[in-house]
């Protein structure tokens, strides 16, 4: 059996203005090694899947209190992503049922980077 937690890239990294959520973030990182050390030997796998930035409102509030317009949001996907784009919803929903599949039967503690090479710039 398989189970994921979702992290996020800023649990990986120090990010200004965001001392709390990077640290709880980590946290779950780190719970995550932890739990999967404690069930291992109970045939139940548990990693962590990070995503960047995902095309979903969440990161919206932020984008308001920045002044940002779209293209500035465009700009800033386009300098700091590889892939050039933000990640799909279903894209990381295939990350985790990845890590929850049988596919996946010999990967526990793991964290799986889903960015499209934002960290590869860090």
């Amino acid at each position: 059996m398989g189970l994921a937690t979702t992290g996020s890239i800023s649990g990986m990294i120090g990010e200004p203005a965001l001392s709390v959520y990077t640290a709880s973030k980590a946290a779950v990182v780190n719970l995550t090694r932890s739990i999967a050390i404690d069930f291992a030997k109970s045939g139940i796998r548990v990693n962590c899947v990070c995503p960047g930035w995902v095309d979903t409102g969440f990161n919206d509030p932020q984008f308001v209190h920045d002044a940002m317009t779209s293209e500035d949001i465009e700009k800033l996907i386009a300098r700091t992503v590889s892939m050039g784009r933000k990640g799909l919803p279903e894209e990381m929903a295939a990350a985790v049922a990845f890590l929850a599949s049988d596919d996946a039967s010999y990967i526990t503690g793991q964290t799986l980077l889903v960015d499209g090479g934002l960290l590869s710039h860090v």
